[in-house]
């Protein structure tokens, strides 16, 4: 990406290091188009040919500047003198790569400004360069903490100034402090933002029956295991995907269902939104030991697709289909002994490792995903034989789409319906005991935390047809 001099030019070339601009281009993706950081950065990692501790500093740069997006703005605000959205994307873009290097890595600061300006005289020329380079270089004169301080100082209220902290939008932090109050656990808000942004470590699973663990179990799935280190893929590739990277809550919703009760003979299971197939993958499994039946839903095709990859390693006939969840089950009263509502939801309990979730979802985001999540759980219900169970399962915390959705199921369908222990579910299929408390109003649902369980924020409720 480094632009050669022009003729007449004396200054010095600066060559900017590969992994810098692996991590430029993500979030130039990521803000100009929308992208997801963790699809397109490996991508860009093999493209680039970038391996071990290179990969690795890519990584970092990326998903590191990203979840401190909302931090850097404010300290930009401040260094520039100006507001950021004045400030042109790919230079703003620039700008907050190197804050992160100089702020919160180890990287030598002539290296994050000199390698940063670069960057900004190849997109936008040597007078942005000239800004980049005054700005950076303000910006390294403090550290983060001062700097946090100092732009914390105009917040107009103590949660603007978390916000401004902890790197959350002022309505995530609030949502994520209901859902925590709603265990009475209202004192871990700080512990969950800070584990919002480290960096997670790999989980893996290992499919039952069909590979085994490689690695260090993780402390509570059954199935799941920790590598040492590395690239996870040439493992996934030797073991033809029964070696699969996935996190560890993600692994104990799905056993929860599996392995609520005995299987009985030819039981017929539906994942009724199972891209990309993470948790489709390991139902089949347990499915296939089990004699039951599986089958899987995915409306979109090419999310269809990777469920179909997904499943691959499971010698188990497994019809996928390509509907709209809600009318496929419908249209199917009484046929399933166990459903997976997987639903689409915020995502606001993986910000880990979907850093840029964080800044893309708004407030009105909830109330659209949060009338689709009642309706597929609506649906599901239908779709349950007698004595049949749904598991409902959010990657977020908001209550809204959480308990107010169970909630809503239970008061609409009544009597029809009751809802399990899902706390007393998990125990079950956990390695060791899970802190879970009571929800306050007495409901039977579970929530995993990343501060509490090392997961993602997963939400489990059980809803058995009567």
């Amino acid at each position: 990406m480094s632009a050669a001099p022009r003729r007449g030019d004396r200054r010095t070339v600066v060559r900017v290091q590969p992994a810098r601009q692996v991590a430029f281009a993500v979030l130039r993706a990521v803000s100009s188009s929308d992208a997801y950081a963790n699809l397109l950065l490996p991508r860009e990692i093999e493209r680039a040919g970038l391996t071990g501790p290179d990969a690795g500093l890519a990584t970092e740069l990326a998903y590191g500047t990203l979840r401190r997006l909302g931090t850097y703005d404010a300290i930009i605000r401040l260094a520039a003198d100006r507001e950021p959205d004045a400030i042109d994307a790919p230079v703003l873009d620039a700008l907050r790569l190197g804050a992160h290097q100089l702020l919160a890595t180890r990287v030598a600061p002539h290296a994050a400004v000199n390698e940063s300006v670069q960057l900004v005289r190849d997109e936008a020329g040597p007078r942005a360069a000239g800004f980049a380079n005054a700005v950076l270089r303000r910006v390294g004169q403090d550290d983060l903490a001062t700097w946090t301080d100092r732009a914390a100082a105009s917040a107009r209220s103590d949660d603007e100034r978390l916000a401004i902290a902890s790197a959350h939008p002022v309505w995530v932090i609030r949502a994520l402090r209901r859902a925590l109050a709603a265990e009475g656990r209202e004192s871990e808000l700080d512990a969950l933002l800070a584990a919002d942004n480290a960096s997670p470590s790999v989980t893996m699973a290992a499919l039952p029956g069909l590979a085994e663990a490689q690695g260090e179990p993780t402390p509570h799935s059954p199935v799941g295991f920790r590598l040492g280190g590395g690239d996870p893929e040439p493992l996934v590739r030797a073991s033809a995907g029964a070696l699969r990277v996935q996190d560890e809550g993600s692994q104990l919703v799905a056993l929860a269902l599996s392995r609520l009760a005995p299987v009985a003979p030819r039981e017929r299971w539906l994942d009724l939104c199972a891209g990309p197939g993470g948790k489709a993958a390991l139902l089949a499994a347990e499915a296939l030991a089990g004699g039951a039946r599986l089958e899987a839903n995915e409306v979109v095709p090419a999310r269809a697709g990777l469920v179909r990859r997904a499943l691959a390693p499971v010698p188990l006939e497994v019809v996928v289909h390509e509907r709209d969840g809600r009318e496929l089950a419908a249209a199917q009263p009484g046929s399933f002994d166990r459903i997976l509502v997987d639903a689409p939801c915020t995502g606001l309990g993986a910000l880990r490792r979907r850093p840029e979730a964080r800044w893309r979802k708004q407030p009105s985001d909830v109330a659209e995903l949060a009338a689709i999540q009642a309706q597929l759980l609506d649906a599901a219900v239908t779709a349950l034989a007698p004595g049949g169970t749904v598991a409902y399962v959010t990657c977020s915390p908001h209550l809204a789409e959480t308990a107010a959705i169970v909630r809503e199921i239970l008061e609409r369908r009544g009597s029809d319906v009751e809802e399990l222990d899902a706390r007393a579910a998990l125990q079950a299929v956990a390695r060791t005991p899970l802190d879970l408390p009571a929800p306050v109003d007495g409901s039977g649902h579970a929530q995993l935390w990343p501060h509490r369980h090392g997961t993602d924020a997963m939400f489990l409720a059980l809803l058995r047809r009567r």
